[in-house]
């Protein structure tokens, strides 16, 4: 009497199945990794006055000056000002890639048997 499950030239259908979502799921996270890369995330400090820019890899790309923040009599407040601007930019990448990810990785696991991260 054969055995029952055991296939010697390959996987089972279940497992073959499996495979194919897993690597479908990689194609879609690294897709969606290269189009948070190609987004710049904006924020500013100071009503305005210092604005950061970040990449959709967590990149600090560049800091701007209002020329009107510059006063040399005030430098921690500027310092202060381009800390928040970068920390909200950081924080708006952060919340973005956790959205996108999350929902490609969350959304494609229920059918891998509750897989998490």
């Amino acid at each position: 009497m054969a055995k029952r499950g055991g296939f010697p030239g390959g996987m089972p259908g279940s497992q073959a199945n499996m495979m194919k979502q897993i690597q479908r799921m990689q194609r879609q996270f690294q897709e969606k990794q290269e189009e948070l890369a190609q987004k710049v995330f904006t924020a500013t400090a100071g009503g305005g006055a210092v604005t950061a820019e970040v990449s959709g890899e967590g990149k600090l790309l560049a800091v701007k000056l209002q020329e009107e923040v510059v006063d040399p009599e005030d430098i921690e407040m500027l310092e202060d000002l381009i800390v928040a601007a970068v920390n909200e930019a950081m924080r708006a990448q952060e919340e973005e890639y956790q959205k996108v990810m999350g929902a490609n990785l969350g959304g494609n696991l229920g059918g891998l048997g509750g897989l998490g991260f």
